[in-house]
């Protein structure tokens, strides 16, 4: 019967049983083997002796009050089937349960007589038998004569044939001469416990007979007669008994007693023409065998009627015990993302780097990915450092072959190649940020970017702070230069900044080792970079962001500086698109904290697009003028400039008794009404004389030779617009 259960899908059922020995203990014996099926007991009720109308309608309302459990199992007898039958079709509730019964009601007529639309779709068993013919042609020749061998035959006589054997009035009186195989012509079906009784028959003779071999094998009939033989010894001989019964089976029990389950399974089904019937739909011996094409349930269904607590979960939900009966009730639970199921009931965590394998029965490594090189988020960022690199490598060509060019040198030659070595190292850091990272990529990485850009903008803040401190001087310029102007000066303070970065990357790397590590990218895969924490890149980047500061706040002191005198307006421009770059760059970076495609390549875009605007407008402009208009590649005055940056001169400016000393054709410069300088020969003794132009280009020529006193004074001097104390005190001299 839980089989049977199991095979149409039952978890969940009600019990049903008489009260005594055979339901009592069919009940428990099918609830201690429903556990290992996961099938539960909702409830388990008992019919006593003498049950009246109302103590079955009590147990059918609560049959029904559990409404899942649509499914009775039921251990009654075959009154007690009919009275139930009798009581649904009382209360009106005909289609609402499912009855699974034992052999007590079997195939039975009684039970379903008058009732049958009651009874349809109701399963029982049946004990597996044959019918033996030799004990119908005993039994249809039986007479009156033989109640002297059974003393209940003469009450069989009497319900069969409606008639009294002892004389009672409202009865008719028995002649003896009745025939009961005339009456059981069309009634007499055998009875299916005749094969089980015979076999019964034979298995107490063959245990009596064996034992008597045993005990008296000489004279077995004086041991029965003495009365030697006790229960016990018999019981023991019956369990070990084995023969072939009546029908050809093999006969024998088990440890406990019980003999070879063999079991016809019927179904109580709607045949034709309001006509209902037992159908043999399976059987039972050893295992459970069910004829499904014959299942018919009410309303003709071939399916069976739910009976379940609760639904199977779908795939990837875990059951939780809602705890109203065991096993059976539950509730869905959605296992996430990074759970595979360790039973039908857990969610277990799979370990870090680990997912759940397609079926969520195992933990499988996440699968590893990186930027490959023929991906488009290497592509682009890949083309355009190559292009830049090749676009640096000719203005480096460029600036060798015209080292000693007028233009060239004034633009801070030393520098301009610290600059260029920044640009190209730029370009190339895309292809170490690119690199599947290791412990080298990851070293390198933590210097290179860093010191690629500190050798750009330190070379730039030099530049600008130069230019700034010469104009800001005036007068006092032309006569000295300000101290640390000279290109030696200046190498060595730009490489004292890039100290600044190369000693806070020895020291991340002190506190920090390089290793690679594994980013969880979402829960589908991992990611391999480089392990950092984002304060130590934050504060690398910081350093260069300040440099960019300050070389934005000077280029923009110096904006004004007329006819761009030595790339002023130029610098200023490339420190405003470089500020513009790196304020849309860090929200991007710091934003895509899940998209490591995106973090790697918008910061080689930001890295490449930040050099090529320094190798477009610092570089640019050099490089078209040297190819493609070398006319202007020439030494030139200073004097417009200077007029235009100075501040108005009132008096007439003379020479100091240094520069009388240098120069040997003595003049005087004053400015006329019309704003223009006019210079005149002066008389004066041989120590006084007038300093040139070229001063004022001496102070923008880069050359690691010393510059030699008598260059001071090639040309004539322009005179600034300077103080007017500082131009009265000179005038004076």
């Amino acid at each position: 019967m839980v089989d049977v259960a199991a095979s149409f899908g039952w978890n969940y059922v009600s019990t049903l049983a008489d009260d005594g020995n055979y339901g009592e203990r069919g009940v428990s014996a099918f609830e201690e083997n429903a556990k290992q099926f996961g099938i539960c007991v909702a409830q388990s009720l008992k019919i006593s002796r003498l049950a009246t109308d109302a103590e079955f309608d009590k147990i059918v309302n609560d049959l029904l009050a559990i409404n899942k459990a649509r499914a009775v199992i039921m251990f009654v007898n075959e009154d007690n089937c009919r009275k139930l039958l009798s009581t649904l079709r009382r209360m009106n509730r005909t289609s609402e349960l499912t009855l699974l019964a034992s052999d007590s009601w079997g195939a039975k007529i009684h039970p379903v007589y008058g009732q049958e639309v009651l009874a349809e779709g109701t399963v029982s068993l049946l004990p597996k038998r044959r019918v033996i013919e030799e004990f119908d042609a005993y039994f249809l020749d039986l007479d009156l004569s033989h109640d002297q061998r059974d003393p209940w035959f003469s009450e069989y006589w009497e319900s069969i044939f409606d008639c009294s054997l002892k004389g009672k009035t409202n009865k008719t009186q028995c002649t003896g001469k009745e025939d009961i195989r005339t009456f059981h012509k069309e009634h007499y079906e055998q009875e299916g416990l005749v094969q089980f009784v015979i076999d019964s028959v034979y298995a107490l003779a063959y245990a009596i007979h064996n034992l008597l071999q045993v005990v008296c094998p000489s004279t077995p009939h004086e041991c029965l007669e003495r009365g030697v033989l006790n229960g016990e010894d018999v019981l023991h001989y019956i369990r070990n008994v084995s023969f072939t019964g009546i029908s050809g089976d093999e006969v024998k029990f088990d440890d406990k007693g019980d003999g070879l389950g063999k079991y016809d399974i019927f179904q109580y089904q709607y045949v034709n023409e309001g006509r209902f019937n037992y159908v043999h739909i399976g059987e039972w011996t050893d295992r459970l065998v069910i004829f499904n094409n014959s299942l018919r349930f009410r309303n003709r269904a071939s399916e069976p009627p739910r009976s379940v607590c609760s639904e199977e979960c779908p795939f990837g939900y875990a059951k939780n015990n809602t705890g109203e009966s065991d096993s059976c009730c539950w509730v869905c639970i959605r296992c996430l993302e990074h759970q595979r199921l360790k039973n039908e009931y857990t969610c277990e965590d799979c370990p870090s780097g680990f997912r759940p394998s397609q079926n969520l029965t195992l933990c499988i490594p996440l699968p590893v990915v990186h930027l490959k090189w023929d991906s488009l988020w290497v592509l682009l960022p890949v083309s355009v450092s190559t292009l830049g690199m090749l676009a640096a490598a000719y203005v480096i060509y460029v600036f060798v072959k015209y080292n000693n060019t007028p233009l060239i040198m004034a633009s801070g030659r030393e520098l301009c190649y610290v600059m260029l070595s920044g640009i190209f190292m730029s370009y190339a850091t895309t292809f170490i940020l690119l690199a599947r990272p290791s412990i080298i990529i990851c070293t390198v990485k933590r210097f290179v970017l860093g010191i690629s850009l500190c050798l750009i903008y330190a070379s730039v803040l030099i530049k600008t702070n130069r230019i700034y401190r010469i104009f800001n001087r005036g007068v006092k310029a032309m006569v000295k230069k300000p101290s640390y102007t000279s290109p030696r000066s200046q190498i060595c303070i730009c490489l004292c900044l890039v100290s600044v970065q190369v000693v806070g990357g020895l020291t991340w790397i002190g506190f920090e080792k390089p290793e690679t590590m594994y980013v969880k990218h979402y829960t589908d895969s991992l990611v391999l970079t480089c392990k950092a924490s984002q304060i130590a890149i934050l504060l690398s980047l910081t350093y260069n962001m300040l440099l960019v500061i300050l070389c934005t706040v000077f280029g923009f002191k110096t904006r004004k500086i007329p006819q761009n005198f030595n790339e002023a307006k130029y610098i200023a421009f490339t420190m405003y698109s470089t500020c513009i770059v790196w304020l849309a760059f860090i929200p991007i970076y710091f934003g895509a904290i899940h998209e490591y495609k995106i973090e790697v390549t918008s910061l080689c875009m930001c890295v490449s697009i930040s050099s090529t605007v320094a190798l477009v407008c610092l570089f640019g402009p050099k490089v078209y003028i040297v190819i493609f208009q070398p006319h202007k590649n020439i030494r030139q005055g200073t004097m417009p400039s200077l007029q235009a940056a100075g501040r108005s001169l009132a008096k007439p400016f003379m020479p100091t008794a240094n520069q009388n000393r240098l120069c040997s054709t003595p003049t005087l410069s004053y400015e006329t009404n019309n704003g223009h300088f006019h210079s005149v020969p002066t008389t004066v003794d041989s120590k006084r004389t007038t300093p040139t132009i070229e001063a004022v280009n001496d102070m923008f020529s880069d050359s690691l030779e010393e510059e030699e006193e008598e260059d001071f004074c090639e040309d004539s001097f322009a005179v600034p617009r300077s103080m007017e104390d500082k131009a009265t005190s000179t005038s004076e001299q």
